[in-house]
């Protein structure tokens, strides 16, 4: 029978001419949602129907916040040392070169100043797949030079965070950048420039406990971890059970360390429509 035989053989493709789909064309959710990865791009890199917001670092957030991903980098090149002097084992200068080769950055933030919605503003963004996001010098002397430049141009300064926390390979070092920043943000005040602090999932350790919750305004995006210790060293601190979900950034937002929440479909018109009014006030 011709119905179970197939006659046509010039429309089968060949095995030596098929070709496997190339990687990245499409994203898994948690909840199991495909997605492709064009689609994923034009919604801000938020799961539609799930609403679940993809980690993502800071060029895809320079491409959601600048005007036509139109920017000027700030101290594009600086890079981390070996302060500690790790000369027994090479391990933190070859972990940084591996992270550089890896990632295409130079270390865990990148600083810019362009147009958001036509306002002039500096944005410092961290990159969590460079070490964790982990703080050390470069990071917090980036941050601090990016402040000199809202300070100097009078403009706005937008911090985004993620990240885990200090950077134990430069041990004190890393901690003093808490002190550093602070001390920029403290300037941005008494000058009267807004700093809105962005905390993204994750935002913990010494992050959390300096810039991260410091800005005029502190927004985070939905389901963020945000907290400083880990549930469990918070736990057999505290000697009592903590409340489910209370790093969340919802938990957060209702005990008050938080301003509002923001879906990043809506992050650049909102931040711009927040800077307006506190401009016109």
């Amino acid at each position: 029978m011709p119905w179970f035989k197939r006659t046509d053989k010039g429309i089968l493709t060949p095995t030596e001419a098929k070709r496997e789909v190339p990687d990245g064309l499409w994203f898994k959710s948690p909840g199991g949602k495909i997605v492709h990865t064009r689609e994923l791009k034009n919604n801000a890199y938020v799961v539609p129907e799930e609403e679940y917001h993809v980690k993502i670092g800071s060029q895809e957030y320079f491409e959601i916040l600048f005007d036509n991903n139109e920017f000027t980098e700030l101290d594009a090149n600086m890079e981390s040392a070996d302060p500690l002097k790790f000369t027994d084992t090479k391990a933190y200068p070859k972990r940084i070169k591996e992270s550089q080769a890896k990632t295409n950055l130079k270390d865990a933030v990148r600083t810019a100043y362009g147009k958001m919605n036509g306002l002039e503003i500096t944005i410092a963004c961290m990159d969590f797949s460079f070490i964790g996001g982990s703080m050390g010098s470069v990071v917090g002397e980036k941050i601090a030079r990016a402040m000199d430049h809202s300070l100097k141009t009078r403009k706005p300064f937008l911090m985004i965070s993620r990240s885990g926390g200090a950077r134990m390979m430069e041990a004190g070092l890393s901690l003093m950048q808490m002190a550093k920043t602070s001390a920029k943000i403290a300037l941005l005040d008494q000058a009267k420039i807004p700093y809105i602090s962005l905390l993204t999932d994750p935002t913990t350790g010494g992050v959390t406990a300096s810039y991260a919750m410091l800005g005029d305004f502190n927004v985070a995006e939905p389901n963020s971890l945000i907290g400083f210790a880990g549930p469990r060293v918070i736990r057999e601190t505290i000697g009592k059970d903590l409340p489910k979900g209370f790093q969340s950034a919802e938990f957060v937002l209702d005990h008050g360390f938080l301003d509002f929440i923001v879906d990043r479909r809506n992050l650049k018109n909102k931040l711009s429509l927040l800077l307006r009014m506190v401009g016109e006030a």
